[in-house]
């Protein structure tokens, strides 16, 4: 019976142990160091690259978090800066408004970067855009908490907030492709420019192939409702 009891409370302070742990982790990794690159970005980032201090589970469930907050912020945001009916959201293309520009930017950068000797690799580009999600995922839980309580006249406030989050990603986006690619501040510049053209390309280039798939399939479609007109 003693034994029982002991093996019993060695599972409960185990479990303890392992839940305290996972908090801890939780904390340290996925809000503390955050915190830090945004108020040391250079210094934070730093660590994130030559310290491999990042974690791809952190980086990937920012994005996670990022797309449940899109699809709420969609449906519970109040109407005074909603306007969306919710009967006609599309939760795979509020997935896809998250998830396909941070892919896009980061095969884009990779791409530019390599012809401006950037130090920086996909993985670590992908991880450095994901960490700098943090300040915009606490911005628009805020903001959609603000917009079920203000008034028509402020709603500066509401768009204070996002624009500050959305100014706070970019400022770490810029600090962390400087401390990713260990580039000056003119050099930086011309990767953003060029990786902002690589992104124009890779879309028009989608949008081509789009539209001459379409016309592929239309054209393959009509040859067979031809065939079985004439011959089913």
């Amino acid at each position: 019976m003693n034994e029982t009891i002991a093996i019993k409370n060695a599972k409960v302070t185990s479990f303890r142990e392992k839940l305290k742990k996972f908090f801890r982790f939780v904390f340290e990794e996925g809000i503390r160091f955050p915190a830090y690159i945004l108020i040391h970005p250079l210094k934070g980032f730093d660590i994130f690259k030559r310290e491999k201090k990042a974690k791809t589970s952190i980086a990937l469930a920012f994005i996670f978090i990022l797309c449940i907050i899109q699809i709420l912020e969609v449906q519970f945001s109040g109407f005074i800066v909603n306007q969306r009916d919710i009967n006609e959201i599309n939760t795979p293309f509020e997935i896809a408004y998250i998830v396909v520009p941070i892919l896009l930017f980061t095969v884009s950068n990779w791409s530019a970067t390599s012809f401006l000797d950037g130090k920086g690799k996909m993985n670590e580009i992908f991880m450095m855009i994901c960490y700098s999600l943090f300040p915009l995922i606490f911005a628009k839980i805020f903001s959609i908490i603000i917009s079920n309580t203000i008034i028509q006249s402020e709603v500066g406030l509401y768009n204070l907030i996002m624009g500050l989050g959305s100014f706070l990603t970019l400022y770490m986006i810029f600090f962390g492709l400087i401390s990713i690619h260990e580039y000056g501040l003119l050099r930086c510049i011309c990767s953003i420019l060029l990786t902002v053209l690589a992104m124009l390309i890779v879309v028009f280039t989608a949008i081509l192939a789009y539209d001459l798939f379409q016309k592929i399939y239309g054209f393959v479609y009509t040859i067979y409702r031809e065939i079985s007109l004439r011959y089913m």
